[in-house]
Parts: structure tokens; sequence; C-alpha cells
């Protein structure tokens, strides 16, 4: 359908009982298609079809009109002329937010594409937290997208489908909205495994007709039993999305033929009394599996799903799961949070709101502590959308974790404090491990201690939650922050006292702030931590203090004749950041058998050329040679300048283990040159590196963070090659 007219979309909402101004509804139409006027699709359709369509979406979900005009106009802001402000003027503040919620981050320098959307993805998710009509309309953006994918390249195909699977999809699932999740699943694997995804829809639509009778047997069997007892239902055969079974083979290891629940029969009644009485007539009826009975009406998914499910061997040996609800929860198994929104004239939401999105205050809580985006999309897509098991308090409370969670998960879920003062656990009344793996039903008790030093870095190698991960992280980061201050400030008066400046005089509180300033640090205290954690360095500090200290002391001063003497004298020259004896017309190289850096012991040896090569003092090359060749030569660090240093690093073959070394490599600031790795036949790895640094400070600090990371056997420069 693609000429979508204003009365079409009168009768949805008339269809779907939504109160709406029809005046509104058509000043906003007329107002997007102008908006997108000229503007074309690559199907060759115009524009305006797909922000139509997403209306439709909406109206399907019956949100509310405001929704709906946010919805068709949500990519006006990005994609047109017209501003927030317009938007705001012609139709409402609250319209203008939503559409605000779903646009794009623009103008802002990202290194990466995937810096991009990380931030994108950020921006919706706190845009959601305000109003989550802001992620439902985006949702409905997103399936019609999809369901256009294909007038896209293949390379744009593969990239959205895949950041649809591992991110809209598993956001549709946490909202409870399946009718959009199932469909972004289908469509994500049609584009990212094709062949996988034609060949079971062949197979699947075979099996259902094989099984078409034996399931309209058990439907038949089921209305005369329930017909007896006065029981009014609605009875249908459900089949199976081609993701869940495609999901089924791949992560539990079973093929094809063994999958029996491909069409689940379902039955839908008036109340949860009926819910329990039709579970009494399936069993009786036929043989239920053990282990395989599910009461998500007693205790309900997150995302507010309740049903019963049960699976049975009917008629002659044929395995078929029942699920069980009423029509209050089938409208919310099918719409979720988008059945619930109650957006009515007091503009208030319904008394339980709040506590049905408690998974989105989590999700909130713990993005405020990652102040990497990037980070935030892993922990997203590899916790937070995770699978769920149910844990009890010893109080009685249900709480929900990510499946593969800890009792230190558990701890920290209950409160912060909790989770830093624990020091063990008792699952079913018996002391357990802290890695212990928890299970549904399980009841667990936190034990903490007064005295306990804090949380252990060993638990990041178990724990599953995000909120988990990410407190005990902060942890220690205020805790290396505190140890990192110390250092810098140390490191600052050594350097000091070092170059032969009274520190007092040169170190002065109010020019550091100013220097800190400059830097872009909010504070001094940040400015150490900086420098001893290794990101900032002396060299970058050392010669504004020295600016400072002529500015402020007079040119006759004694300590300035002083600073001056040991800074510089008349006869020395600097070159490639080096200071030696003056020589005319000579030509000065660093030795790449050893690469100095800033901070080594050098010295200068006098080739036949009348060049000078300058080597670490432990170089293998300068044993044995003619000491009447050396040069006394030392570093001038008033030069910015980078030099190469060769590393290797050897460690065992670990997943991830040359990402971690790359992302602490580009958070200090340096520049990898050259980087290969080869497999040893013992399964450890050896990384040769080429990297530009500044010091060897950020050398020490390089490798004491490399030797942190889980799988580092040992790091090394290499002196000669």
């Amino acid at each position: 359908m693609d000429n979508i007219s204003l009365e079409y979309m009168y009768e949805k909402m008339d269809e779907n009982k939504i109160a709406y101004d029809p005046k509104q509804i058509e000043k906003c139409y007329l107002f997007t298609k102008k908006a997108h006027e000229g503007q074309k699709r690559n199907s060759g359709e115009e524009y305006f079809i797909h922000p139509v369509h997403v209306a439709l979406l909406l109206i399907d979900l019956n949100m509310d009109d405001t929704t709906i005009m946010a919805g068709m106009m949500h990519d006006v802001i990005e994609d047109t002329e017209y501003t927030y402000d317009d938007i705001k003027e012609l139709f409402s503040e609250e319209v203008a937010n939503l559409v605000d919620g779903v646009t794009k981050l623009k103008n802002l320098n990202y290194k990466t594409k995937q810096e991009s959307q990380a931030e994108n993805i950020r921006k919706m998710v706190m845009a959601m937290a305000n109003d989550i009509r802001v992620i439902i309309i985006k949702l409905c953006d997103r399936l019609h997208n999809m369901r256009t994918l294909e007038y896209m390249t293949k390379a744009k195909q593969f990239r959205i489908a895949t950041e649809t699977i591992e991110i809209y999809a598993p956001l549709a699932h946490r909202l409870g909205i399946s009718t959009i999740k199932w469909e972004l699943e289908d469509l994500s694997l049609r584009y990212l495994e094709p062949e996988t995804y034609y060949d079971l829809a062949k197979k699947i639509q075979k099996k259902r007709e094989d099984r078409e009778e034996d399931i309209n047997k058990i439907i038949n069997i089921l209305h005369e039993n329930l017909d007896q007892m006065n029981i009014k239902c609605e009875i249908s055969g459900r089949p199976k999305s081609i993701y869940s079974i495609y999901n089924k083979i791949k992560n539990g290891g079973k093929t094809f033929e063994q999958i029996y629940d491909l069409t689940a029969v379902r039955v839908i009644v008036e109340t949860v009394r009926d819910c329990y009485n039709v579970l009494g007539v399936v069993h009786s009826l036929w043989k239920p599996i053990q282990g395989r009975f599910k009461d998500y009406i007693a205790m309900p998914k997150a995302n507010m799903y309740q049903s019963l499910h049960t699976t049975v061997v009917a008629l002659e040996g044929e395995i078929f799961e029942v699920q069980i609800r009423t029509f209050e929860m089938h409208k919310t198994a099918e719409y979720g949070i988008a059945a619930h929104w109650k957006y009515k004239e007091n503009k208030s939401k319904s008394s339980n709101f709040d506590e049905k999105l408690q998974w989105l205050r989590l999700l909130m809580d713990w993005q405020k502590d990652l102040s990497d985006s990037t980070e935030f999309m892993e922990t997203l897509k590899g916790d937070f959308f995770s699978d769920e098991v149910y844990i009890f308090s010893p109080k009685g409370d249900v709480i929900g974790l990510p499946q593969g969670s800890t009792p230190v998960d558990f701890a920290y879920r209950v409160h912060t404090a909790v989770g830093n003062k624990c020091v063990g656990a008792k699952v079913d009344g018996r002391i357990v491990p802290l890695s212990t793996k928890l299970k549904n039903g399980n009841i667990v008790e936190i034990l903490t201690s007064p005295n306990s030093t804090g949380p252990s870095k060993d638990w990041l190698k178990f724990v599953k939650s995000p909120q988990a991960k990410n407190k005990i992280k902060q942890w220690f980061r205020k805790s290396q922050r505190d140890e990192d201050l110390i250092k810098g400030r140390d490191m600052l008066e050594k350097e000091a006292e070092k170059r032969g400046y009274d520190y007092n005089q040169i170190l002065k509180k109010e020019w550091l702030e100013d220097i800190s300033k400059k830097l872009s640090f909010n504070s001094l205290e940040d400015m150490y931590a900086s420098v001893g954690y290794g990101t900032t360095l002396i060299s970058q500090i050392m010669p504004k203090l020295k600016e400072k200290y002529k500015e402020y002391y007079k040119p006759d001063d004694i300590s300035l004749k002083d600073l001056e003497a040991i800074e510089s004298t008349s006869n020395k020259k600097s070159t490639m950041g080096l200071i030696f004896d003056g020589i005319d017309n000579i030509e000065v190289k660093l030795a790449k058998c050893c690469n100095p850096v800033p901070g080594d012991e050098i010295v200068g040896y006098v080739t036949r050329g009348r060049g000078v090569s300058v080597h670490r003092a432990d170089c293998p090359n300068m044993k044995g040679v003619n000491p009447g060749r050396f040069l006394e030569v030392a570093w001038d660090d008033t030069k910015d300048i980078k030099y190469n240093v060769h590393l290797h690093i050897l460690a065992y073959d670990k997943m991830g283990y040359l990402a971690n070394i790359s992302k602490i490599i580009g958070d200090m600031g340096m520049n990898i040159s050259t980087l290969s790795a080869k497999i040893n036949k013992d399964h450890t790895f050896l990384i040769d590196l080429l990297l530009e640094v500044k010091e060897k400070g950020q050398l020490d600090i390089l490798f004491k963070k490399i030797m942190e990371i889980d799988g580092s056997i040992k790091v090394y420069r290499v002196k000669s090659s």
C-alpha cells in the first residue's frame, strides 16, 4: 500500500478506538509531506511513504495520537530544514520531545562509525528513560526499514540487520512487543544468513502441513472438554518464528528433525482461575513431560509476559506445547508495554507502570557509570539483553538476573553496599562459592562483614550482570584514582628535584591549577591522577611551569639565573629532542637496534661518516666499541617529539586479547606503527609491536597494564634486531 490517504488513517484509528483530533492529524500529515517533498527512498518511492507507514504501525499498537504524530514526523529534524522549535511551535513540546528522542546526533566528530552508532543508541536509551514512547516509535521505524531493506547495498543490509538483531529485537523483547520482535528477528536472519533462512522456512512449512491434522484434532478435543465445563475460550495453533527455531538448532545442539514444538496450541480464557482449570484438563487428557511446565502467571517475565506453558505427549506419541493465558495476558504478550501505555487526559501513568519498567531503571543506572560509549554498547549487547533467571531473597522477594548470574550479581542487585561488603553466600541454606551459577527458584542469602576491604578483581571474571560489573569497576576506579593521584603528585615533585629546581618555588598550586585547566582537566586532582595513570606526561607540564616561573620572577632573580643555567649552556646544541656538545654540520640518528626513548640512559656514538648514532646505554651493539668515539648526549625535554619503540608481548592464545592490548594503547594516547602476531607450538602467541611513545615513563605504565591482562606472560623491549 503506497498511497495511504488520510481517510484510511482515520479509519484505522477508529477501528483501534484511539481518541484523536482529525484537524491535528491532517496538519501533521500535510506538514510531513511538505517537509520531505522531493526526497526519495532507495526504492525510488516518495520518502513520505516511510513516515506514514511508521504511523500506521503505531496505530496497530494502539498508541495515542501524540505518539502517532511524532512517528509520522520522526525524520523531520534529522533529514529536513525544519527544527525542534518548528515542531514545538506548530504542534506541542511533547511531540517535539518525542521526535528529538529518535533523532540521531549530528555534527559531532566521531573517530569511527562504531562510536557514532554507540552514541546514537545511548542517546535513544536516555530519551527512552524519559518517555518510553521514544523506543516504540524507533522500533516501528526500524521494522518498516527492515521490510524494505532489499533496496540497500549488501554492505548496508548486513550492517543494519546486525544492529537490528543485536539491539532492536532484544529491546522489543524487553518491552514485550513480541509481534515486532519476531518479525525483526526473522528479517535479520534473512539478510545475515539467507541460505539458512530460506532452507529453514521451506522445512518448517512442510512440517507444519504434515502436523496440521494433529493440531486440529487436539484443538477439537480441547474444545469439547472445555465446553462441558462452560469455560469460554479461543483455541488456535501458533506457529513459532523461523529465528526461534534457528536458535534452538544453533544453541540447543539439536537437528531440525529433533524439534517437535514448531507449532504450539494456544488457549485464551477470561480469568486466571480458568487458566489453571484448563491446565488440569490438559494434564488429565495427555501425559505431561516432567520439567517442561512453566508458570509465568505466578512469576511473570521481566517483560510482563504471563502464561502457563506445558508440554504433553498427545495422540500417538506426538509431542505438543500448550500455552494458556487470559485475554488481557494475550494482549500484553503481543503488544507488551504498548498495551499498558495509558496516557489519559491528566497525563498520568498507571499505578504499576514504573514497576513494569524496573529493567529500564537498571539500564539507566549502569549506563551512568560508563564514560565509554563503545563499552556501553558491548555491555548492552552482551549482558543486558540475555535471558533471565528468577531468584528469591530470604524474605521472599523475586529478583530477575541474567542467566549465568552468581551470588555476587544478586548482592549488587540488592544494594551496592551489600555487594562491596559481600564475603560469602548461602544458596538454599548451604554455603557456596561466590562464583556459583544461580538457578531458577534458588533462595540466596548474602553474608557481609563490616571489616571487608571491598570487592575482589577476580569477581569480574565470573559476574554476569552489567550492574555488578560496573559497580565493581567503579570501586576499583575510585581506589586506583586515589593511588594515581598520590603517584602523579610525587612524580612531579621528583622531576622538579631531579632538574635542580626548588619545587616549593616552581610547583605553586595556583600555577598547577591554571595548567590543569589549560589541559582541559576539571581539577588539579584530575591532572595529578592522569599523570600517575600515564595518560598525561610530565613533559607536557614542566615547560608550562617554567613559563610561569619566568613570568613570576624578576629577570635579575638569582633563582631564575640558576634555573637558566640548569636548562641550557651556550656550547650545547639541540636536535631531534637531544642535547649534545656543539659539533657543526652533524647528522644525528636514533639507533633502530634499540630504539631509545626519553628516560632511557643514552650514549652518542660518532660514526665514520661524521654522524652521531644515539643508543641506549645497555644496547648490545655498544659493547666492545672504541670508547674514543663516544659523545656525551642528553634528552631535551622541551621538545614534544614521539619516538619509536619495539616491543614483544608473549601471551596465551585467549579470545579478545589483542583487542584489550589495542584498547590500553589507545587509551594511553599512543600510536601503533606496526603490529603482527604468530602462534607458537605451545599455544602461546607472540605479538611484535612498534609503538610511538613520548618517554620511558609511559612505557613503564604500559608494561604494568599489559601484565594485568588475563593471559599475559611477559612483555619486553627488543634490544637489538
